[in-house]
């Protein structure tokens, strides 16, 4: 029988889109590389940038690719309740503009993780650079992952064929560029994203027998619209108040901790600034998250109607992958030309991601390690910054290759952000609350906090569940004796907590 994928194919325009948009890309990289005289400028864009520039930036690496193509497999398989994670998700953006960014702003730093180090000695901040460096390698390599969906449905390249492409297309405006060309490719990338989204939320129902009424119907009667559920518990994928409790404090490491996020505020002008694009940002993710979803919904009722079933790929563990659903909607039943546009808009998603954590990789690695400390000249300082930006390219090539049985890029690309991100956000808080203090308990409380996630996501015996799935370098994310107990909007509150109640009694003990 034939299948949705059998009509997968590009015409001249597409093509002549898309190599547009790269070319595009690289001119901004080289354009902005143009000005920078030091690592300053580099990182932090000489704290010059505009909010509104940081926001859109801000949004595009958040509503990456993840967004483009995993929620609307959530709601394909699911329903709506991912919104309930993303009240929480706006809330917690909203605290933090006015609980944390002023802090940013008191001393000449290039991340957070300064912050423990004006508390706890550069000990805790190398430590807690680590951390990051460590999660966010790993997240950032799925995001590269999913990115290199549609040029192998495409083309019918390999995975790792597909990640060089774009990795080394990113690292060549990001290398040049640095932190500006980031913001500004993000922001344009950002359009292209939401014009992608919108285009299928209308045209979708065009394919459907009733349209609208049709898509509702079918969708309500089978619970698709379903988002609230007020039941308390940390196995359900998603509650309410796992968004108001969990995705909060999940937020406020993401977006005041996590330097993918805080690097963008740091190069904001003032505290102003810093405050109204972190606001922006938690209005505008309410309905951009819902226009993805309600995209999945359409993409099932879509394929329940017609008449080409779609072969959702099985990776090698068993699982379906339907993070392929939408690319593969979009290259085999969308219109010439628009479907150059709406693969525009997933290459963008995932540059931006790509693009992100390249600088953000490397300005922790050379900043908060003191990698460039032995360097005297601005211009020697710069050099290595961009060489420090090609080795994390080259690392996001390995790990993307590692992530390539991932069932849920969402689930996935969080859970290992997760494994850190409780630490670091009490290192942070116990540094803006506390006198200079020793390191050690600190890193003794991160480090343990670390120790306990892991052991929580992992830690499951083959022999009590035959169906584990092992996801990434053994991680298992869905089928796991604690994954069912514990899902991943929870992670970042219990590691915090194991946090503190290691580091504040051992704090107590040495300052007595």
């Amino acid at each position: 029988m034939e299948s949705v994928e059998s009509n997968i194919s590009l015409v001249g325009l597409d093509w002549l889109i898309i190599f547009s948009y790269f070319f595009i890309l690289v001119g901004i990289g080289f354009w902005f590389g143009r000005g920078q005289r030091s690592a300053r400028d580099y990182f932090l864009g000489g704290r010059d940038l505009p909010w509104w520039g940081v926001a859109l930036s801000v949004l595009a690496t958040e509503t990456s690719a993840l967004t483009f193509i995993g929620v609307p497999a959530m709601a394909f398989t699911g329903d709506l309740s991912f919104m309930q994670i993303v009240l929480g998700y706006a809330l917690g953006r909203v605290l933090l503009a006015f609980l944390m960014v002023q802090y940013y702003f008191k001393n000449e730093i290039y991340s957070p993780y300064a912050l423990i180090g004006l508390t706890f000695g550069i000990n805790a901040q190398r430590f807690g650079a680590l951390f990051f460096l460590v999660a966010g390698t790993l997240g950032a390599g799925v995001r590269v992952f999913v990115t290199c969906i549609p040029l192998q449905l495409l083309l019918g390249w390999s995975v790792s064929s597909s990640i060089l492409f774009f990795v080394c297309l990113s690292l060549v405006y990001t290398w040049f560029g640095g932190i500006k060309s980031v913001v500004w490719t993000d922001a344009i990338q950002f359009f292209l994203l939401f014009a992608g989204g919108l285009f299928a939320l209308f045209y979708i129902p065009t394919l459907i027998d009733g349209g609208w009424s049709s898509v509702y119907s079918q969708a309500h009667s089978q619970g698709k619209l379903s988002w609230l559920n007020f039941d308390f518990s940390f196995a359900a994928p998603y509650n309410f108040w796992m968004g108001v409790i969990g995705a909060v404090v999940f937020v406020v490491f993401t977006h005041g901790i996590d330097q993918l996020v805080a690097q963008r505020v740091l190069a904001c002008r003032n505290v102003a600034d810093g405050r109204k694009a972190l606001v922006f940002c938690g209005i505008s993710i309410v309905p951009m998250m819902l226009l993805f979803l309600v995209v999945g919904v359409m993409l099932w009722v879509h394929y329940q109607n017609s008449e080409i079933p779609i072969e959702i790929p099985i990776n090698s563990t068993g699982k379906s992958q339907a993070d392929y659903v939408f690319p593969i909607f979009i290259l085999a039943e969308t219109p010439s030309g628009v479907k150059g546009l709406l693969l525009v808009g997933i290459f963008s998603a995932a540059m931006s991601s790509i693009s992100s954590a390249l600088s953000a990789l490397a300005s922790v690695s050379t900043m908060d390690l003191g990698l460039l400390n032995n360097f005297k000249t601005e211009d020697s300082k710069l050099k290595w910054s961009r060489h420090a930006t090609l080795f994390w390219g080259l690392v996001l090539v390995v790990v993307a290759y590692l992530s390539r049985e991932v069932e849920s890029v969402m689930n996935a690309a969080f859970s290992l952000v997760g494994l850190t991100s409780g630490g670091l956000l009490g290192g942070v808080i116990l540094s803006l609350l506390l006198k200079k203090s020793p390191s050690w308990p600190v890193v003794l409380g991160m480090l343990v906090s670390f120790l306990g996630m892991v052991w929580i996501n992992s830690l499951t015996q083959l022999s009590l569940s035959p169906s584990v799935t092992e996801l990434w370098l053994g991680f298992r994310f869905a089928d796991g004796i604690f994954s069912n107990l514990v899902h991943w909007p929870w992670y970042t509150l219990i590691g915090f907590c194991i946090m503190l109640a290691v580091t504040v009694p051992l704090l107590r003990i040495v300052r007595r």
